[in-house]
């Protein structure tokens, strides 16, 4: 409604009621008998009850299109041709297919709850027993997902605060359309497929082009998520929760794990994926937008939600007729996300460089061919601990090698701090002598345990990050994917957390076992503080791994378990230690050329000599 026919209706109303307050004429007078008097009285009362009744509905009525009235200039004012589409009633419609439920709201037209069938989220109820829930994506009434649209009079409009009609239906699609009053209109698509957790989602823009600003970053697309807890250790998940996204023509990136932080994209980009440990919801162009912002808030731990993810990204202004994209919300399985395309793997956090690349095409393949055919994942730990074990075998040989020949050297070492007792400088030099005599290097044990180490940080890795874990038992643990409880404490220990996990405090007993069982052939007196130090190592990451995955303290143990038989084997069966002190006295016996570090060492620890005993 136009302002001057707003001015019209108002001023009606004020004359009508000044003409009935002032203006209308009294009622005719009659002769003044009783009987008169007691009609008259009854007519009039009845005829002023009339004239007021017939008086306020029509105010009332005038009153209620005035309301209307102002509403919709306020509308007008605040929306300009999308005044049409501001008011309604809300709404929510759901599509499925057999793997996922989309609830989506009228106003807006966004998906306002995207149910994961077969998966659940743990709480922890009373007497820290864990309770399974539905698992749903995008449920927060505080999620934003909306179009900004810049208006040519410097009017920006929000989708958000649109009402969207349904046009069409069907159990798997839905379509939605929000019409302006130029009869322009917004449609947004939504089509699921069978076996699939991908949704096609498609916006296009009609009849708006006289309406529209394109300048600058256009029309933009305002993606805000709040992360819910969905996993038992909420303080883990937090630390693989983020926003990632994949520049067109660049490696995919992300803002930071563990802290605050925005990133400013302006180059074109391809996909952007609000993600937890083990799912993610993530957007996915045809083409590409245009540009955008990222940035990752991290909650407080007391608050219901873990992290506020929000991207702003930028639609091409020549595609606004038709945008196609694509919606992937499912859980993190690398199949399915490699299916997909365009990189999207990389939002699984298995590590970068060289470390990701064996946690992706080498161990992963292991784990899944033992999985196709073994169901309990405690066994296939097991299996893939065996297989890593035999894969570094010749490594570890060497490594129990060189330690066998540095026992066999033991009693000749001890001769030499015999026959020196207070000349620390000179044992070590007649020790390094011997070395070099007998062919034997006191690093060779540590060389092997260097080159397993890639290994090592891969798996610290696979198993937080492996979806295949979650929820799955073994033994006492109820979930490989987050730490197991053996049993909880009454307070909260620094550092270490409210329980004890079992898998850790076994693989720190049998750390312990097999450092003692090592160090009893090893010669420390040359450095007697090391003697104690190799017993700190285990007992500090007994702190570090209680409220670690228990997947890897698991693993940990077996592989522990596995070191202890495969040494004891290795030195009583697979090594002569006859053949050992064979072979040294055969290369005392050989000449020997001076060459290399053991020559610049020693003669390094000669000058050290001469020049202490110059100064005595």
């Amino acid at each position: 409604m136009e302002r001057n026919t707003l001015i019209a209706l108002v001023a009606l109303v004020v004359l009508f009621w000044t003409y009935n307050r002032f203006v209308a004429p009294p009622p005719p007078q009659e002769v003044a008998t009783i009987e008169n008097v007691e009609e008259n009285s009854t007519s009039s009362t009845q005829s002023t009850d009339t004239s007021n009744t017939i008086a306020n509905g029509i105010g009332d009525s005038l009153a209620v299109q005035v309301q209307d009235s102002l509403a919709n200039v306020q509308l007008q004012n605040s929306f300009g041709v999308f005044a049409t589409a501001a008011s309604g009633q809300e709404e929510t419609v759901r599509i499925s297919n057999n793997l996922i439920d989309l609830d989506i709201s009228t106003k807006g037209g966004k998906i306002v709850g995207a149910n994961i069938d077969g998966f659940f989220k743990i709480v922890e109820g009373e007497k820290n027993k864990e309770e399974k829930l539905p698992l749903v994506l995008l449920e927060d009434n505080k999620n934003e997902f909306s179009y900004i649209l810049p208006l040519n009079n410097g009017m920006k409009v929000n989708t958000e605060d649109l009402f969207f009609e349904v046009v069409e239906k069907s159990p798997l699609s839905i379509a939605l359309e929000a019409q302006t009053s130029n009869g322009g209109k917004i449609r947004q698509t939504y089509t699921l497929k069978n076996d699939t957790y991908l949704v096609d989602y498609d916006i296009s823009f009609t009849g708006l082009n006289n309406f529209l600003s394109l300048e600058g970053k256009g029309v933009q697309l305002k993606w805000v998520n709040y992360l819910d807890k969905l996993e038992k250790n909420t303080q883990y998940e937090r630390n693989y929760s983020t926003v990632y996204f994949k520049e067109s023509d660049e490696y995919s990136d992300h803002c930071s794990c563990t802290s605050d932080d925005t990133e400013e994209v302006e180059s074109k980009i391809k996909w952007v994926s609000n993600t937890n440990q083990f799912f993610n919801t993530s957007l996915i162009a045809k083409t590409a937008f245009k540009s955008g912002t990222f940035e990752a808030s991290t909650l407080e731990e007391s608050n219901s939600d873990l992290k506020k993810l929000t991207s702003v990204v930028s639609l091409p202004s020549d595609e606004l007729s038709a945008f196609a994209m694509q919606m992937y919300m499912g859980p993190n399985e690398f199949k399915r996300l490699q299916d997909v395309g365009y990189d999207l793997t990389d939002i699984i956090p298995f590590g970068s460089s060289i470390f990701g690349t064996v946690n992706r095409w080498i161990v992963r393949p292991i784990f899944n061919f033992f999985s196709g055919f073994i169901g309990n994942a405690g066994l296939v730990i097991f299996l893939l601990t065996l297989v890593v074990k035999l894969a570094l075998y010749p490594l570890s040989y060497k490594m129990i090698h060189s330690q066998s020949k540095m026992a066999a050297l033991k009693p000749k070492i001890s001769s030499v701090k015999e026959k020196y007792p207070d000349d620390q400088q000179k044992q070590q030099m007649e020790t390094m002598k011997m070395y070099q005599e007998f062919g034997v290097n006191p690093l060779g044990g540590c060389l092997p345990v260097v080159l397993q180490m890639p290994i090592w940080f891969a798996l610290y890795r696979f198993f937080p990050a492996s979806i295949e874990f979650r929820q799955k038992s073994f033994l006492w643990a109820t979930d490989l994917s987050s730490y197991d409880v053996a049993f909880s404490l009454p307070f909260d220990i620094p550092f270490y957390g409210d329980h004890v996990s079992l898998f850790t405090l076994l693989w720190a007993g049998t750390t312990v076992l097999y450092t003692y069982y090592n160090s009893k052939h090893m010669d420390m007196s040359a450095n007697p503080a090391m003697k104690y130090m190799q017993y700190f190592m285990p007992i500090m990451f007994l702190f570090f791994f209680n409220n670690f995955a228990s997947g890897l303290t698991c693993y940990l143990l077996f592989s522990n378990i596995l070191n202890i038989i495969q040494t004891l084997v290795t030195k009583n069966y697979v090594i002569n230690n006859d053949k050992i002190l064979a072979t040294l006295e055969q290369n005392k016996a050989k000449p020997k050329k001076k060459k290399g570090f053991a020559a610049r060492l020693e003669n390094a620890m000669k000058e050290a000599q001469k020049m202490q005993a110059q100064q005595e």
